[in-house]
């Protein structure tokens, strides 16, 4: 099935693995990549060297099309820029948009530069900035998310750009692909349910959480770090929500001390960063520093397989998700469902 997307980055099937911290790692990523989808590295997690690392162990795993996630508001985003273009990466993709010189600077080495965006306006910039594609994430979708639903964001940013739009959120299955290239998309991502695949390196007793979750379990809470975030409910997220500020910061501390020893950052870095993820939102003390060591409560369950003391980011498919195919079957499933589908759909006249 070839689309606009698929003829941009090289990939068989306009299905794209997004980049989830602390999941999306060389394992899935190849294993994404062999089956024929776009697999993306998420290195907002790794050092630079670790990151330098992880992409030449998914070069020696596949010889597909891959990318690389990158966060455009680090400090060394540029170091990163570099780590991709010197490795010959073919997407780098961002959460956040990137500044036009990133962009360019990309651009110019030959890499197809692919940020996620929440709604319009965002959109028409990145493309007026030169971007190749955008991922368009409804308010379904895991992790930091908008409250505008994708079958009502993409359209909108289909209309309004004149590149190929990737829809995210909701998306599982072949009858999601075909849906959403009836609304005008080039391909669909997907997280939670490359999340629970075999070849996955989440523990099992947090595929375990997911899969028994119903879609009422899975919720929006601004408690973490003070931004919207779609996630599990489970009983950290609940005391988050019962902390009072001073019980909040000391938790705060303490896991940001955690995460300042793995990362290596040091506090001024660490405050700088939760800073940034502000985006104009009122953060208390203790949200700016949950907002920079969130990747710490992710490591815990999707690393450590704390399912008490991790947060675990799901889109609300998790809620219909009942197995664990590898990525090559998983993949086959959803293309050969859409097939079928476009195959049964009435023809005008």
């Amino acid at each position: 099935m070839e689309t606009a997307f698929t003829e941009l980055v090289g990939v068989r099937h306009p299905l794209v693995q997004t980049g989830m911290g602390w999941v999306a790692g060389p394992r899935l990523v190849s294993a994404s990549a062999n089956a024929g989808a776009l697999g993306i590295l998420a290195s907002a997690t790794m050092t630079l060297d670790q990151l330098r690392s992880a992409v030449r162990e998914v070069k020696s795993r596949t010889g597909e099309p891959f990318g690389v996630n990158l966060r455009a508001d680090a400090g060394d985003a540029r170091d990163r820029v570099r780590v991709i273009i010197d490795e010959g990466v073919r997407v780098a993709s961002f959460a956040l948009a990137p500044s036009r010189d990133l962009i360019a600077e990309l651009k110019d080495a030959g890499v197809v530069v692919i940020p996620s965006i929440g709604a319009r306006r965002h959109a028409e910039k990145v493309a007026a900035w030169g971007a190749d594609a955008v991922i368009v994430q409804g308010g379904e979708g895991g992790g930091h998310t908008g409250d505008v639903a994708t079958t009502v964001l993409l359209p909108q940013v289909v209309d309004a750009v004149d590149i190929p739009v990737i829809g995210a959120g909701g998306f599982h299955d072949g009858r999601g692909l075909v849906a959403a290239l009836a609304y005008g998309a080039a391909g669909v991502a997907m997280g939670t349910r490359f999340l629970l695949t075999s070849d996955s390196t989440v523990p099992d007793a947090v595929k375990a959480r997911y899969l028994a979750a119903t879609v009422k379990d899975v919720t929006v809470t601004t408690a973490v770090d003070g931004l919207p975030h779609r996630m599990l409910r489970t009983d950290l997220v609940n005391s988050l929500e019962r902390a009072g500020r001073t019980r909040a910061l000391v938790q705060a501390v303490r896991r940001a001390a955690g995460f300042r020893k793995l990362s290596g950052l040091s506090w001024p870095q660490m405050v700088r960063d939760g800073l940034a993820m502000k985006h104009g939102k009122e953060l208390s003390w203790s949200q700016v520093l949950l907002a920079a060591n969130t990747p710490m409560l992710l490591k815990a369950s999707m690393v450590e397989g704390r399912t008490d003391l991790g947060v675990m980011a799901s889109g609300q498919v998790a809620g219909v998700i009942e197995d664990l195919p590898s990525c090559e079957e998983l993949v086959t499933r959803v293309m050969t469902e859409a097939r079928h589908v476009l195959g049964t759909l009435p023809t005008p006249g």
